[in-house]
């Protein structure tokens, strides 16, 4: 680890963990075809992994904790499947991005907040990563033709870290409309 300015630099990213059905559907896929699965839980994420000592880290705390406050829960809907080939061979399940979404995600990409998003935002919940040219064609080609239907209520976010060993684990959950 590098050390600057006092404190270790520490990698962190911002996501939303949806509802134990939605997890539960990714990581029927996830396990055999996501090397993220043992990791990291099903999430959409909000602030893609960033790097962050521990003095920056308090004030962003702070911040994430006005932008929850002033959030209130809202309802997301997932309708489908999606890919971002021919980029990269990802599946995942596509989070209709509504304004309350892109907001959070805006917000969590100005003023005190390091670095900017290193993609555009679309928000969803990564199925399968790192896959073959055959997987792909195989996994999308199924996924596609199946109904898709998940409705759940986000009332909160939070900030994850990523330890050691490579699992990220939470630092910080922020309730929405809750104060610090």
């Amino acid at each position: 680890m590098i050390l600057k300015h006092g404190g270790f630099l520490m990698k962190y990213a911002i996501c939303i963990f949806p509802s134990k059905e939605i997890q539960d559907a990714a990581n029927a896929y996830r396990k055999r075809y996501d090397p993220q699965f043992p990791y990291i839980a099903p999430h959409i994420t909000l602030k893609y992994r960033f790097d962050m000592d521990d003095t920056l880290r308090d004030t962003i705390v702070e911040e994430l904790r006005k932008i929850a406050q002033n959030t209130k829960p809202f309802t997301i809907n997932i309708t489908k499947v999606g890919t971002f080939a021919p980029v990269t061979n990802t599946v995942y399940l596509k989070v209709t991005p509504i304004p309350e979404l892109v907001q959070l995600h805006e917000q969590m990409h100005s003023g005190k907040f390091p670095e900017e998003s290193p993609y555009p935002f679309g928000p969803h919940v990564t199925i399968a990563q790192e896959l073959t040219n055959d997987e792909y064609s195989d996994i999308y080609g199924s996924l596609q033709m199946k109904e898709v239907s998940f409705e759940d209520k986000i009332e909160n976010f939070s900030l994850v870290k990523q330890a050691e060993d490579g699992t990220w684990e939470v630092y910080e959950t922020f309730t929405f409309g809750k104060e610090g």
